[in-house]
């Protein structure tokens, strides 16, 4: 069975560092764009950001220069270095990717909690 696997969410003060990880496990022929997602309490979820199968990214503008995104081909992972994380930074981070032949799909979320 092909499925996401997350790790890295916790509690951070204010100003701290966060990174998730996000691997795909499973018999896959290819993965194509993969990104995290984030849905604080009562709000939608959306992208926080994303990355090709080349590396090109796409930042959501509240994060742009404090969150990285990366991706190890030969692990099939991806990574979300959170530096000068905020209390508005607070959500369950889910992870997505395009997978072959697999389709769309999602981790279970990892909660990310940032105190003032």
């Amino acid at each position: 069975q092909v499925q996401l696997v997350e790790s890295g969410g916790g509690l951070v003060q204010a100003g701290g560092s966060l990174r998730l990880s996000c691997a795909v496990s499973g018999s896959i022929a290819s993965i194509n764009d993969m990104g995290w997602y984030r849905q604080a309490p009562g709000e939608q979820r959306e992208l926080v950001a994303a990355i090709t199968r080349g590396g090109t990214t796409n930042y959501a503008h509240t994060i742009t220069g404090r969150f990285t995104i990366s991706r190890d081909n030969a692990k099939k992972t991806i990574y979300l270095q959170m530096n000068s994380l905020k209390p508005e930074d607070t959500a369950v981070y889910y992870c997505n990717a395009s997978v072959q032949p697999v389709g769309s799909l999602w981790g279970k979320g990892t909660l990310v909690t940032v105190s003032s």
